[in-house]
């Protein structure tokens, strides 16, 4: 079976975005051998000046080159993450930063990077509690995942999110989320 990896910024233990990302990942299941990367534990943070410096002296906590190779050799990938601050938790972006390595995720090509990864897809799960869509320009997730997946290499990001949500029931939720759910059930079954 080809791997996936699996990215979880749901910070919550009731994460509406969990609750789809767990429907997702339920189906990819058939299909894929799935390895998860949780960053709800807090121990990732951002490059610093020190950390920084360590890395150009080729001294990277092995955490993140393990983490970077996991990246790089999936053959699909699933991010959740709640839409933060008009984005994601900030997180996922220190990961991103961890994990953003030569030669492992990316290669410098002299006047150009070429990404090293081996997915070609994307799929980025969140829920917003705002009548905000994906495109519009107070999301700005999506853009940043979709230039984070060109320095990769990855040509496509694809997103499924339930918007509006924090101006319902419970139950309305849950409706709504079952909803988007079987709305993209004929794409997660060919991703």
């Amino acid at each position: 079976m080809e791997k996936l990896l699996f990215i979880d910024a749901c910070m919550r233990d009731n994460s509406r975005t969990k609750k789809l990302a767990n429907f997702v990942l339920e189906k990819l299941a058939k299909n894929y051998t799935i390895q998860t990367i949780d960053l709800t534990q807090g121990d990732i943070l951002p490059l610093n000046k020190e950390t920084l410096e360590q890395r150009f002296d080729n001294n990277i906590d092995e955490k993140f080159v393990n983490y970077a190779k996991m990246f790089s050799h999936a053959e699909r990938i699933v991010i959740a993450a709640p839409f933060w601050d008009m984005s994601f938790p900030a997180v996922l972006k220190a990961f991103f930063e961890q994990i953003s390595l030569l030669n492992i995720t990316f290669k410098d090509c002299e006047k150009k990077c070429e990404g090293l990864c081996r997915a070609q897809k994307i799929l980025y799960i969140t829920t917003r509690g705002m009548k905000i869509r994906t495109g519009s320009k107070l999301e700005q997730a999506t853009p940043y995942l979709k230039a984070f997946a060109h320095l990769c290499g990855i040509k496509k990001v694809y997103t499924i999110s339930a918007n509006n949500l924090d101006y319902l029931s419970p139950n309305d939720v849950n409706e709504k989320l079952k909803k988007v759910m079987k709305r993209n059930a004929k794409f997660i079954e060919n991703f």
